[in-house]
């Protein structure tokens, strides 16, 4: 294995600001749990299980930081002035909302970090990431300067790596990273095809309840920055009534590995037209496996009340089947346990459910996929990455340790005016740096 090209999963570890803030429009899990009390601690642990679970089944498991929180300079920006206590608390009494954008730990959703094109697929042989700008949620929005510098510092060779600088900031190329987008190929080392899901052409109007996040302008650029052949890339767009029922992202409604395409029925807009465009493209590569849930078996609403299509499809070693990490909430889900059981009884092309717990990450509104960035890696690559950011189970201990004695166990909004919050925030990144020696990030 440690010669063979990998999908390597960097999860981003949950912050310490971790609350249920309910900042984000047409996810349906963030807005019936705002206000309520999040566990900090209790989720980064769950998600701290997620990597050793993966660890543990032979995989390479990285992780990415949690970036600093608050933003205070987003809030001097917004015109606070003062001390750092005075614009907390000025924030706080006038503009509480602003307040939780600033300490949004939405950056452990490392899917939204950028979009990834392996060096098998690129016209120059490097791997590329272009982190997403996440121009349509404000608090998402503030992640961006953070998280590029984040990627510059593990993926900095650049005989290597390319990261990209984000797309403008402009709505026509609202871009969300590869929570809408899906590699598709018969090995991690061969060609592969590039599935990009937008929900919009450039600032279309918007004609559902909930914003369409992606534009397509956004993913065209994003294919050509990375050298894409465009035989092997296919557009499709997301089903505005996938959108309307919680699926602000195409991998709530779809995930893929290897040859093999995870959907629901209902999230294209053109299912059939969608496919067909796939195979055209796998053509003399590889012969494409979809495997189509029916809404008679599994609703939009039960899909995404479940997050059974937020979950992780895996190649795990000695399996000649795919595994399908899916939250906990899908095996507590009548509809969808059913599904499972009758999927893996199958002759398909998915063998296993493994059920894992991230609840706290579920109630925010991010399941087991939503928690992680593919980086599909040949040995040279693991080799030039941040090694300290490639996880052992020692350093996942390490982990667990700083989070015990650093992340608070109950959190509510209200306490984000608490200007010892803001410090503790700041040490307990410190010591996550500290373990991971990416104290550059300080």
């Amino acid at each position: 294995m440690s010669d063979a090209t990998l999908e390597v999963n960097f999860d981003g570890l949950i912050g310490p600001s971790h609350t249920y803030a309910g900042l984000s429009e047409g996810n349906f899990a963030s807005q019936r749990n705002r206000d309520s009390l999040s566990n900090p601690r209790a989720a980064a642990l769950q998600g701290l299980e997620k990597m050793r679970h993966l660890i543990r089944k032979g995989l390479v498991q990285g992780v990415l930081p949690p970036l600093p929180r608050p933003a205070m300079d987003f809030l001097a920006q917004a015109g606070f002035q003062g001390t750092d206590e005075d614009m907390l608390d000025s924030a706080g009494r006038h503009a509480p909302g602003l307040l939780r954008a600033a300490y949004s730990a939405s950056a452990m959703w490392a899917a939204n970090a950028a979009t990834v094109s392996p060096s098998a697929d690129t016209r120059d042989g490097l791997l590329h990431f272009t982190p997403a700008n996440l121009t349509t949620m404000l608090h998402r929005s503030l992640e961006v300067p953070d998280t590029v510098a984040s990627l510059i510092a593990i993926f900095g060779s650049p005989d290597h790596f390319v990261v990209h600088q984000p797309l403008p900031g402009h709505a026509a190329f609202a871009d969300e990273g590869a929570a809408n987008h899906v590699r598709l190929c018969r090995a991690q080392d061969e060609d592969g095809v590039a599935l990009f899901v937008y929900g919009r052409d450039a600032r279309g109007p918007v004609t559902g309840p909930f914003p369409a996040r992606q534009a397509r302008l956004a993913s065209e650029s994003v294919a050509r920055a990375h050298g894409l052949a465009s035989e092997r890339i296919v557009f499709a767009r997301q089903s505005e009534q996938a959108i309307a029922a919680g699926a602000f992202h195409n991998d709530v409604v779809c995930v893929g590995a290897l040859n093999t395409l995870f959907l629901h029925e209902q999230a294209f807009e053109d299912c059939a037209g969608t496919l067909q465009a796939l195979r055209r493209a796998c053509d003399g590569l590889f012969d494409l496996r979809p495997v189509i849930v029916p809404a008679a078996e599994v609703s939009l609403s039960d899909a995404v009340a479940s997050y059974l299509f937020n979950s992780q499809l895996l190649q795990c070693p000695g399996e000649d089947r795919l595994v399908l990490l899916a939250p906990i909430e899908v095996r507590d889900h009548p509809a969808t346990r059913a599904y499972c059981d009758r999927l893996v009884q199958s002759n398909g092309p998915i063998g296993r459910i493994d059920y894992i717990d991230v609840r706290e990450s579920m109630r925010n509104g991010g399941g087991p996929a939503c928690l992680r960035l593919r980086v599909v890696m040949t040995a040279a690559e693991r080799a030039a990455c941040h090694a300290g950011v490639l996880l052992t189970e020692d350093r996942i201990d390490a982990l667990g340790d700083v989070v015990r004695t650093t992340y608070r166990d109950s959190l509510s909004p209200a306490d984000l005016m608490d200007p010892a919050f803001a410090r503790d925030c700041q040490l307990a990144r410190e010591a996550v740096l500290d373990v991971l020696d990416l104290a550059e990030l300080y």
